[in-house]
């Protein structure tokens, strides 16, 4: 990816954003189920590669807030990293498709774009909040602290993330300039 300021600004402005809405929703962003409203701008990341690090960014920062904090610094914000990589990754389809249709093949993308966020954050978060947490056996805890953050990031992601990407998809004035990005 070729850095340029717009780039530059577009990740600062996403990272702010994300932080923000973060913070300000916090007392259910954080947990073992957390409903992180900022996680449904990961499927900008089918846009622009520049949505990776303004995701990051934003991810690293709320993070310091966390009650696990420099771990959750750590180990969330790969979680988050891991998840939009592989979401720009298969999201080749959908930048190359016609805003004007989109096929079967495209609406399927479309609901399987948030299912990177969802499985790399119910994995990596559910051993974390496992790990520091919970007094259960690690498996058991993983598995069901895993289950309830996939819950509240497929939640957001499917009710919030899903609408934001068939808008941005259909949009004629917004999809050109977010993919020039």
């Amino acid at each position: 990816m070729k850095l340029t300021p717009r780039r530059i600004a577009f990740a600062g402005i996403l990272a702010a954003i994300y932080a923000a809405l973060t913070l300000a929703t916090s007392s259910f962003a954080y947990g073992p189920v957390q409903f992180r409203i900022a996680e449904a701008f990961a499927v900008l990341c089918c846009f622009t590669p520049a949505a990776i690090p303004g995701m990051v960014v934003g991810c690293m920062a709320a993070n310091l807030a966390s009650s696990v904090s420099a771990w959750d610094f750590v180990i969330g914000t790969t979680a988050t990293l891991l998840a939009c990589v592989v979401t720009w990754l298969m999201s080749r389809p959908l930048r190359r498709a016609q805003t004007e249709k989109l096929t079967r093949r495209n609406l399927l993308l479309v609901f399987l774009a948030p299912l990177p966020t969802v499985l790399f954050n119910a994995v990596i978060v559910g051993a974390e909040i496992a790990y520091f947490f919970d007094d259960r056996a690690f498996l058991t805890a993983w598995w069901l602290n895993g289950l309830s953050v996939g819950a509240g990031e497929a939640a957001v992601l499917y009710a919030l993330g899903v609408p934001l990407l068939f808008w941005l998809l259909k949009d004629k004035r917004l999809n050109p300039q977010l993919r020039a990005i």
